[in-house]
């Protein structure tokens, strides 16, 4: 071509060893570039903040990864007492995007985890303690602490123990539901009082969660009349853990939709088996609902009144010992929320009362 001149080098014995110099220096350079690039990394672009535990509840995390290779994804976990896959056991994997940037959802926890991970890396539901990098795990990135901002706890006091406010929203029932801690208080005469509130944009719900585990023992609340909540409204007392699954055990107030029939049953979870539920009818006025909490037993009670003496008027009662956990890291939890369903709709606001909660180990 004009302007370029070819040049041609004289094929020397001291130009070969040249030569080789230059490619293996240039051998060298690339395998140090490959080693580089065969090091990648994790970190987050967005974190949920830390929060209880809830299979009811999720969030978006996001991130980013430098340096995967094609095939690799990300496992992310929760940690809530142990580490959880997220976002469900049958998804355990995120994919990575053309641009190397991941999304997906998670339940709330006190930290979170990602992973990249090779192709053929099957992920443990849950683990104690994080796997290590090292064969089919290429990077870790973890969150915990002040990174995750979280919410500014709302508490009260209620039968001598600490609870916390709920106020993030949460899918009890498989329902949506927002939570306001101006719907929970303890009024003058040291009773709790729960309400489901009207807002612009539909209904905000009530939840308090024991600060704290107490374990096998009695436990016994004294509740206001509760048969006049519409069919589209439910009262849960439950002893719920997430250290693992159907680890819960409820007194459940509510129609579940329906117009007409029994209003309340106890359950140990899951549900959806018959054995593990009994349902009965709350009748009106105030009621005194127990469960006793032993291994591998629990006595639920309900009688009429205040009182839970031999004397009492008992509505229903009922032993399970079949399924019932054991202690880890439960907290009681009182929850009022709207469940929803098509046949019928909250009509107006809600309120409960709970005038006493009595624990006896």
């Amino acid at each position: 071509m004009p302007g370029l001149k070819s040049v041609s080098w004289p094929a020397s014995a001291s130009s070969t060893g040249f030569y080789s110099a230059a490619v293996l220096c240039l051998l060298a350079i690339a395998c140090r570039s490959q080693h580089a690039r065969a090091a990648p990394s994790i970190e987050f672009t967005r974190l949920p903040p830390a929060a209880q535990g809830s299979p009811d509840l999720t969030d978006t995390i996001e991130g980013r990864v430098t340096g995967a290779l094609p095939g690799q994804r990300i496992v992310l976990y929760a940690r809530s007492g142990v580490w959880w896959v997220q976002p469900f056991a049958n998804r355990p994997f995120t994919a990575i995007q053309p641009d190397s940037k991941w999304k997906n959802s998670t339940h709330p926890g006190n930290a979170y985890a990602a992973l990249l991970v090779d192709a053929g890396y099957n992920p443990p539901l849950t683990v104690n303690v994080l796997p290590q990098k090292g064969g089919r795990v290429q990077a870790i990135a973890t969150a915990e602490g002040p990174v995750l901002a979280p919410l500014p706890s709302a508490r009260l006091t209620f039968g001598g123990y600490e609870w916390l406010i709920r106020q993030i929203p949460g899918i009890p029932a498989g329902s949506r539901n927002l939570y306001d801690a101006a719907n929970a208080w303890v009024d003058k005469s040291g009773f709790l009082h729960l309400r489901i509130a009207k807002t612009p944009t539909g209904w905000s719900s009530a939840e308090v969660d024991l600060s704290r585990s107490l374990g096998y023992g009695s436990y016994r609340f004294v509740v206001r009349d509760v048969a006049h909540l519409e069919p589209a409204a439910a009262f849960t007392i439950s002893s719920w853990d997430d250290s693992g699954p159907y680890r819960e055990i409820d007194i459940e107030i509510s129609r579940w939709g329906e117009a007409n029939g029994k209003n309340a049953q106890y359950v140990v979870q899951p549900y959806y088996i018959p054995a593990n539920v009994l349902r009965f009818a709350a009748p009106a006025g105030v009621l005194t609902h127990s469960f006793d909490w032993e291994p591998g037993r629990v006595t639920f009670r309900t009688v009429r009144g205040p009182a839970s003496g031999p004397a009492a008027e008992v509505v229903a009662d009922h032993v399970f010992t079949s399924g019932v956990p054991s202690p880890n890291t439960e907290a009681i939890r009182l929850n009022l929320f709207v469940f929803a369903d098509k046949r019928v709709h909250l009509q107006h606001g809600v309120e409960v009362v709970i005038e006493k909660f009595v624990y006896l180990p």
